[in-house]
């Protein structure tokens, strides 16, 4: 594996996880959003990642090492929460009002992991960088 490959491994799991943080961010933002465009509460969104095959990778090592990438945003089929608000203008006619399926700590849990993720990239990057370093130092 070369020093071209490794970065761009560790760097498609960086925008990954950037990614996986954006989707994070608009879900708390709407975690109280009880209308939308659709006209319904908001749906939590989640971000579907693959592996992504590395060019040359096959004859390197007899096996097809992959990075990552983003498949797609998918929307959370999980049951709204109901509760009981009369008051609320989006309430139904027995004043019940349908909530966003949006649960805070499993998104403070998905942003922690996200944000380890990232590290760990990060920290590949620099190592990687350290090594393209020494390598140059070797040839003076």
């Amino acid at each position: 594996m070369n020093f071209v490959q490794s970065l761009g491994i560790s760097s498609s799991g960086l925008y990954a996880q950037r990614k996986r943080m954006d989707v994070i961010a608009e879900n708390l933002s709407n975690i109280e959003t009880t209308r939308t465009e659709k006209g319904g509460p908001y749906r939590r969104k989640m971000i579907a990642m693959g592996a992504e095959p590395i060019d040359d990778f096959d004859e390197v090592l007899g096996s097809q090492l992959e990075g990552v990438r983003v498949d797609a945003i998918v929307e959370d089929k999980s049951p709204f929460k109901i509760v009981f608000n009369p008051s609320h203008p989006d309430a139904d006619k027995e004043g019940y009002l349908r909530k966003p399926n949006v649960d805070l700590s499993v998104e403070m849990a998905n942003m922690l992991m996200a944000r380890n993720a990232f590290s760990a990239n990060l920290s590949a990057i620099k190592s990687t960088r350290q090594m393209v370093l020494k390598a140059l130092e070797i040839g003076k």
